[in-house]
């Protein structure tokens, strides 16, 4: 088990982050009890984290990174995002966790992925503005035309190589 921080604000836009403020200024239905409006508003807010959860569960299911019993929760008060399941590889529960923080509103990730074994973790880089593969590869590799190794590193959440965007999280896999 082990929580990566992500820059909150970067990232697939899957849900809207709830506003507390809305719905705690709500008018109560009149014959409520007092209770009502703070268990109506606790019931909301469990309602906006199960969604945002389902649509993170979603994003990360359609990778097709091969996670079986995936689970993930959403905590929106401290935009955790929690991902269990167990993944076929270190690479996969890796991606599975990329995929989790590279989502707007989402500041950490609590990884519980189990593997089948356990191999060295790769380093992980957060994209700056004027960044490119290019450059990153240049950085960790010192030659830019291993962009292509950190581009399939971080597939299929990349569709193209110069699809980066800063306050990504991307994998930097060991060269071979």
């Amino acid at each position: 088990m082990s929580l990566f921080s992500f820059i909150r604000d970067a990232g697939e836009k899957l849900f809207k982050k709830p506003d507390a403020t809305a719905t705690a200024q709500a008018p109560a239905p009149a014959a409520a009890a007092p209770s009502a409006p703070a268990a109506s508003q606790r019931e909301s807010v469990d309602v906006l984290n199960a969604r945002a959860g389902d649509a993170i569960e979603a994003y990360v299911a359609q990778q097709n990174l091969g996670i079986q019993a995936l689970d993930v929760k959403y905590d929106g008060a401290t935009e955790t995002a929690t991902i269990s399941g167990n993944a076929p590889s270190q690479e996969a529960a890796e991606k599975a966790v990329l995929c989790c923080g590279n989502v707007a509103h989402v500041s950490k990730v609590d990884n519980r992925l189990t593997v089948p074994q356990a191999a060295e973790t790769a380093q992980f880089h957060d994209v700056a503005k004027g960044d490119t593969l290019s450059a990153i590869a240049k950085k960790y590799y010192g030659d830019a035309n291993k962009y292509n190794a950190i581009f399939e590193a971080n597939r299929p959440m990349l569709s193209h190589p110069d699809k980066i965007y800063p306050g990504q999280k991307l994998r930097i896999p060991k060269l071979t």
